[in-house]
């Protein structure tokens, strides 16, 4: 099937969608909105180490890429909501097997991190 872009081009716009997702506080964001809206300080608190400003400048870019929706209630004080869109919801799959594949990986990471450093330092 070809498709209208291409990845490997160097001035293809897919470029930037793929650095968006390849961004560890989207995929990270993305995969915390799996569930249903949240939050603002709710994301911010579940997600460790992430700045306030981090969060609501990567949040404004996966808006922006209509990849979440962002919901204003006027409640005192305003209440703020964020949402996977439908097209954000295409990607719950392959976001949570990324981030969850880290989690069941690292070690292996870790050990091959460890023998790489050791032939390398014996070299």
């Amino acid at each position: 099937m070809q498709h209208a872009y291409n990845v490997y081009e160097d001035r293809c716009p897919t470029r930037m969608v793929l650095d968006r997702l390849a961004d560890k506080w989207a995929v990270l964001i993305l995969d915390r909105l799996q569930d249903g809206p949240v939050r603002f300080n709710h994301i911010r608190r579940d997600i460790k180490g992430i700045s306030q400003k981090v969060l609501s400048q990567t949040l404004r870019r996966l808006e922006r890429d209509g990849l979440v929706s962002r919901s204003i209630f006027p409640t005192v004080p305003v209440t703020v909501e964020y949402a996977l869109t439908p097209l954000g919801s295409t990607l719950t799959d392959t976001i949570s097997a990324l981030s969850h594949w880290a989690e069941k990986n690292m070690d292996a990471v870790l050990a091959a991190q460890h023998a790489y450093d050791q032939t390398r330092d014996a070299g």
